[in-house]
């Protein structure tokens, strides 16, 4: 899958002006985007999809006149969609503003169930759950998404249930079911482990710490303990690789339509959405998604995703095969260029599955940070890490020092990840211009030491 180094969607134009008034354009300036995990461009199908929601489903979808009717209809067309991606049911989609919305909803919920259904009656002569009265508690992970991370930090500041954060393998990067389940205790309601890290792209082993919880939740019921229920926030791996709820066992699972080429919008899986599985709402409005998630619902973003949904369908192998190829192609050149001894790759943990398109490295040198390097760039756009930690400055990160990083590559590290458009022709590109920002940095390095 080839392509030559031709302007991409993301390159920009620049003008400049000339005496006499007249304009006129430079050659383009190059820019290759690798910051995937951030987010995504939408496909033009989504573009198109959105389009024709604004002009023939502008009506509301409660309504009963044509634009009402159309509107529900595509709304029920994605939820389809959303399910069939995840090979599961319709009905246990409910739509979302996005992914925090969405997993702040699986914890208030999970939360707000055990402590309807776990405290202490007035009859003292029933039979209680050895966990009545007790604080709710949940198991996670030390590499989670802020999203998760501090809802469950203000949890714990405000009582209103405890935590506990597993440290996640120095061996392999997973949070490893062994260490979960030992985690355990009598009043855990709720596991949380996301699919795959936004960082390195391991793949967590949630099959596996499913079948274990399962397990363990039999022998709690004959206990008369509090079923645990298991969640992960699945933002990183939809569109990389096939996510099947019925492999993976789980009660909750987060979609994140940016980060599949659609719109910033979410959804929310729930296996036997209110007859196996709990969910208590945090809105409270017209009843829209069945009361669990009311209010008005965005019908031209819900249709975008639905289509964004569809595509991952069709050709999420394709995707796949693809920027596999083209990060691979990325770790051999900085390899090629710079030598084992200069680059470290980060997110290369033996015996763990990672996404197809994540290449997380660093430069060895006191000198080559990554904002540094970030900095010197002229064609290559990317980020240090998540995001969300943009202003962190040259901290380095948490995750990569959970994963057994040392303090001085983490505090290096770059994130690069590829799309579905990235080319080889692009990779050669990036890594020129990350060899020529190195040049320079070393040697005003230099210049520096011998001034």
């Amino acid at each position: 899958m080839e392509a030559t180094a031709t302007p991409s969607r993301h390159a920009r134009k620049r003008v400049t002006s000339l005496s006499g008034g007249r304009e006129e354009k430079s050659p383009p300036e190059r820019t290759v985007y690798m910051d995937y995990n951030a987010t995504t461009p939408l496909e033009p199908e989504v573009v198109r999809a959105v389009t024709e929601a604004m002009q023939e489903a502008w009506g509301n979808p409660s309504s009963p006149y044509p634009a009402g009717r159309k509107a529900k209809e595509m709304i029920s067309s994605a939820r389809e969609s959303l399910a069939k991606m995840l090979s599961g049911d319709p009905r246990d989609i409910v739509f979302t503003s996005g992914g925090t919305e969405s997993n702040n909803l699986v914890i208030h919920s999970v939360v707000k169930h055990f402590r309807k259904t776990h405290t202490p009656r007035g009859d003292s002569a029933e039979r209680h759950s050895p966990a009545e009265g007790a604080t709710p508690h949940i198991v996670t992970c030390t590499v989670e998404h802020d999203s998760i991370r501090l809802p469950l930090e203000r949890a714990v500041e405000e009582q209103v249930a405890a935590v506990t954060f597993v440290p996640v393998s120095k061996v392999n990067g997973q949070a490893e079911a062994e260490d979960i389940l030992a985690a355990v205790r009598p009043a855990t309601c709720l596991v949380t482990v996301m699919l795959a890290n936004n960082e390195t792209g391991v793949v967590m082993p949630i099959p596996e710490i499913s079948r274990r919880v399962k397990a363990l939740n039999q022998q709690r019921a004959a206990s008369g303990l509090p079923v645990i229920l298991l969640h992960t926030d699945a933002a990183q791996a939809l569109g990389k690789r096939r996510v099947d709820v019925r492999d993976l066992g789980v009660d909750f699972l987060t979609i994140v339509g940016h980060k599949f080429y659609g719109p910033r919008i979410g959804a929310l899986y729930i296996r036997g959405l209110g007859e196996r599985t709990p969910l208590h709402p945090m809105l409270f409005g017209g009843g829209q998604e069945r009361n669990f998630r009311p209010g008005t619902e965005n019908t031209p973003m819900i249709a975008g995703l639905g289509k964004a949904a569809e595509l991952v369908t069709e050709n999420c192998e394709a995707y796949e095969a693809h920027m596999r190829d083209v990060r691979d192609y990325l770790e051999e050149r900085l390899v090629a260029e710079f030598g084992e001894k200069k680059v470290h790759l980060n997110s290369r943990f033996p015996g763990a599955e990672r996404l197809p398109n994540t290449c997380n490295f660093s430069f060895r040198g006191p000198q080559l940070r990554g904002h540094s390097v970030l900095a010197q760039c002229r064609t290559l756009v990317a980020s240090v890490g998540a995001a969300c930690h943009s202003d962190h400055g040259d901290r380095p990160s948490p995750v990569l020092l959970s994963c057994g990083i040392p303090f001085d590559v983490a505090r290096n590290a770059l994130r690069l990840s590829v799309g579905r458009g990235t080319t080889r022709a692009e990779v050669d590109l990036a890594v020129q211009d990350l060899k020529r920002a190195v040049a320079q940095l070393e040697g005003q390095a230099c210049a520096e030491a011998a001034s």
